[in-house]
């Protein structure tokens, strides 16, 4: 079986460009910056995928604007390109601006096969909440999805991390629920799970399987501070290859001078702030 490859983004935290800039960035640009560098790569991908957190206010023209860029960069790249929802995302919005959908509530997840190979992408968003969480209806559709095992196995794609981090303050930001995930996918052809939403490189092992949490597109965060949140002008993605029946992630970083762009310090009481 011929080997996968394919790109995953996180993180990109777009506005539409002039509206309230986070941190003075323009993230249009840096999300363009990473496409550039995509079309570079001596091995095309065969498609994008990008784990949540998609805008940054999550208001409709957000995701009108994300559109019309994705739509840009996917033609250019000639790949199909992939998305899920993080937290700072809003579903009605993103289903009337993105999808073009009436505006609802209605939780976002599917499957989808490239080639061999399952993307299997759910949605941990607790609305109104930065907490991640695998709802019983989600974990009953994925453990019915994958009962067929697909040919070159199933990536998982959330937005929450599952695998502990070097940084106890960034633990507080991880999938409530892991245990759960971990009944729903044992036994299956699951051959690795991709995150992010902590904004730094973060690969484990979940019950033996390969757990990537990737840094955004947007920004970085510092996993070594423990009192504050310091947030990175920086940028990177993950060169993600599947074969022989495992997962192999290879981080890239994008050019920066990696400075601290805020720094935000903690309250003990407040550790669920945004991430």
């Amino acid at each position: 079986m011929e080997p996968i490859f394919f790109l995953h983004l996180t993180d990109t935290h777009i506005n539409v460009p002039g509206k309230n800039p986070l941190f003075q960035l323009d993230m249009t640009d840096k999300l363009r910056a990473v496409f550039a560098e995509a079309a570079k790569l001596a091995r095309k991908p065969a498609f994008v995928i990008i784990s949540g957190d998609l805008t940054q206010d999550g208001d409709v023209d957000d995701y009108r604007h994300l559109r019309a860029v994705l739509d840009e960069e996917q033609a250019k790249l000639g790949v199909p390109i992939h998305v899920s929802l993080g937290n700072h995302d809003s579903r009605p919005a993103f289903r009337e601006g993105f999808l073009g959908e009436a505006p609802s509530e209605q939780s976002y997840y599917y499957n989808v096969m490239e080639g061999d190979l399952r993307l299997v992408v759910l949605n941990t968003q607790v609305p109104g909440t930065n907490d991640g969480r695998l709802d019983a209806e989600q974990l009953a559709w994925l453990k019915d999805t994958l009962a067929v095992p697909a040919p070159a196995g199933t990536v998982v794609v959330l937005h929450h991390p599952v695998v502990k981090t070097p940084s106890a303050l960034m633990d507080t930001h991880l999938l409530d629920n892991p245990d759960d995930l971990a009944a729903a996918i044992a036994g299956s052809d699951v051959i690795g799970l991709l995150s992010g939403h902590i904004h730094f490189n973060s690969i484990g092992l979940f019950h033996g399987i390969p757990s990537a949490a990737g840094t955004g597109v947007a920004f970085g965060l510092d996993p070594t501070s423990t009192d504050s949140m310091k947030f990175i002008d920086n940028s990177g993605y993950n060169l993600v290859l599947v074969k022989e029946g495992r997962m192999i992630v290879t981080p890239q970083a994008m050019p920066g001078d990696q400075r601290v762009a805020f720094e935000w310090k903690i309250d003990p009481d407040k550790l669920h702030a945004h991430a």
